[in-house]
């Protein structure tokens, strides 16, 4: 899975001499929260909530509303804009995406292609793609087996059993670890004890079984 197939193409963008307040309603509008700032066609900057509400003065401040009004007004998002952004290239893995953002701590990567922005992948675009992968939107039946002896071909033989019977699957997640294989199949059926027990009667160990509905 790539960024591109994840990504938001349709972004909402501001200049540097947009002014910060409109940049704050502009957000709101359309409930995101963080711009790209764009300039001749190139990416810039990067605006943000968390940037806007760290260059505001404080609720101790002296000024009064319509001061911190005016002040809101007056300044531009070239004046607290991010200059220095992570950005990341459309054909580039989902994983590498998140690599880049738990290592940089960052929520947003804008995708560039030879240099022009042609979308932006946040956090919650990955949350979506997670769900996509594991099919959770799709209903069905999730089964979970423990293989405790890994070997060749064992998801060729589950898939094998489930055909036989007519169950497609679904989605496939294989976890790895230390001592085990964990395997979790969704199959197309709400038939979730007939999934059980062929997997059983093969000698799988189905560690859990639930519908999705």
């Amino acid at each position: 899975m790539s960024v591109r197939d994840f990504m938001t193409t349709k972004v909402i963008t501001v200049t540097p001499e947009t002014p910060v307040f409109d940049a704050i309603d502009l957000m709101k509008q359309h409930e995101i929260h963080r711009l790209p700032v764009v300039q001749d066609e190139k990416l810039v900057g990067l605006i943000t909530e968390g940037i806007i509400h760290e260059a505001l003065p404080s609720k101790a401040t002296s000024l009064s509303v319509y001061e911190l009004n005016y002040l809101i007004t007056k300044t531009k998002v070239k004046d607290v804009m991010l200059k220095k952004v992570e950005t990341i290239a459309p054909d580039a893995l989902l994983e590498q995406a998140i690599d880049q953002m738990r290592k940089k701590n960052i929520a947003v990567l804008p995708v560039l292609e030879k240099e022009q922005l042609v979308g932006i992948i946040t956090n919650n675009d990955i949350f979506d793609a997670f769900l996509n992968i594991t099919g959770y939107a799709q209903g069905g039946t999730r089964v979970t087996i423990q293989i405790v002896n890994d070997q060749l071909g064992i998801i060729a033989k589950v898939a094998q059993i489930l055909a036989d019977h007519a169950l497609s699957i679904v989605t496939v997640v294989v976890n790895h670890q230390e001592t085990k294989t964990i395997i979790e199949v969704q199959v197309d059926t709400t038939q979730a004890s007939q999934v059980e027990s062929l997997l059983t009667q093969a000698g799988y160990q189905a560690t859990a079984v639930l519908v999705n509905p």
